[in-house]
Order: structure tokens, then C-alpha cells, then sequence
């Protein structure tokens, strides 16, 4: 599907919604400064021709204007005439879309995901277990284990987005830059922003797991 023949109220959907979950995220100050970028697909997929709305690159996510996200292909390049420019990560949405065919990419910086990332980033992986939010990812398992990836914090976009398919596991729908932020994807934007949310959670203990064992063993 050519992005001409998208239906004019899709795009207006998927930009309503993106500003929704701008305003919820940013009083929530999970965009620091300019940083993080939210991305919703339109129209129909395969994995060789996409689109998909994101936020455009340095703008404060704090308030809204007419400005705020442009639509991209599945090069990252605009889609139509603008003067706006996608945010720097936009390839890394890009293999997100092309390898999971997901609705929705979120992808923010926070105090706790920097930290844990940080933490395990020499192990290449976030352990959690035992964690209740990990039944938000639809795993039900008896004291269930997960490992999120963590790849390096590249200034070279295009070489972290290259290693995005050797990590990328399809029952875990997130990715952490190493001391950065997290990606989390899901088939529309409410269950993306419940990844979201389900990973922000676990880092969070994880972080505080971490201190109340070293008070404990001083």
C-alpha cells in the first residue's frame, strides 16, 4: 500500500493517539530534556513496505504542537514533503517493524533503566524472575524468567539498529541501549505502553533489589 492511498482519518487516529501517549509519558518526565521517540505504524504491512508515524527530532514532549510527528517509510525517510526531521533513532523503529510487524515502538530514558542497564550491560542481558509484571508480556509461568537484551550505546545509529535482529526476542518485546533506554514494542499502542510500563516496573525493583541486598549484607 502506497502512502497516498492511507485514509486521511487513519493518519488522524494514529496521531491523536501518539499525542495521548506523549502527555501521559511526559508528565510521567520520561523524556528528559528532547530524548525518547514514540512511533505508530499506519496503514497495512509487509515487511518490505511500511509506514509509521514518529515524533519529530528535538522537540519538547512536553507541549503539543502541529509538529510534533511526521510520517516515515520503511527506509526512515519522510513520506511526504516536510521540513521536519525524524528523530535520530528512527532506524532502529525501522528493524523493530520490519522483524516483528508490530503497531507500536515506545522508546524512553529513565533514571532506572539507565541504571540497570548499566548494571548488566558487561552481561549483554537483564535477568528478572519471579516478577509480576513479567505476566504482562502474556508469560504465566510458575516464577517466570526473562532476559532483556541490552545492546551498546553506538553514537552511529545505524550500527546499534544492525544488531538489533541477533538479540530481538519475540517473547520479551523490549530492547535496552546500554545506559540510554529502553525500546518496547506491542501490536497497538495500549499494549506497547503496557510493555512499557511492565519493564519500567521491573527495572525499578530490579534497582531497589539491588540496594536493600547490599544494605542488608554491610
Amino acid at each position: 500500500m502506497s502512502f497516498t492511498s492511507i485514509k486521511l482519518e487513519h493518519k488522524q487516529q494514529v496521531l491523536h493517539e501518539l499525542r495521548n501517549i506523549k502527555q501521559q509519558f511526559a508528565d510521567r518526565n520520561w523524556f528528559p530534556g528532547t530524548s525518547g521517540n514514540l512511533s505508530m505504524r499506519v496503514g497495512d504491512f509487509t515487511a518490505d513496505q511500511f509506514h509509521f508515524a514518529i515524533t519529530a527530532s528535538g522537540k519538547d514532549k512536553s507541549v503539543h504542537t502541529a509538529e510534533d510527528f511526521l510520517f516515515v517509510d520503511q527506509s526512515g525517510a519522510p513520506a511526504e514533503t516536510t521540513d521536519l526531521k525524524p528523530s535520530a533513532e528512527t532506524l532502529i523503529h525501522c528493524e523493530i517493524y520490519r522483524l516483528t510487524g508490530c503497531g507500536a515502538v515506545f522508546h524512553v530514558h529513565t533514571i532506572f533503566n539507565n541504571l540497570i542497564s548499566e548494571w548488566f550491560g558487561e552481561n549483554g542481558a537483564v535477568p528478572a524472575q519471579g516478577i509480576e509484571l513479567i505476566k504482562a508480556f502474556n508469560i504465566w509461568d510458575e516464577n517466570a524468567e526473562i532476559s532483556i537484551p541490552i545492546l551498546p550505546n553506538f553514537a552511529h545509529i545505524p550500527s546499534i539498529a544492525e544488531l538489533v535482529e541477533n538479540v530481538l526476542d519475540p517473547a520479551v518485546p523490549g530492547i535496552l541501549l546500554r545506559n540510554h533506554g529502553i525500546y518496547a514494542w506491542g501490536k497497538n499502542a495500549f499494549e506497547a505502553k503496557k510493555h512499557l510500563e511492565a519493564f519500567e516496573f521491573i527495572f525499578e525493583y530490579l534497582y531497589r533489589s539491588l540496594l536493600l541486598n547490599k544494605s542488608n549484607s554491610n
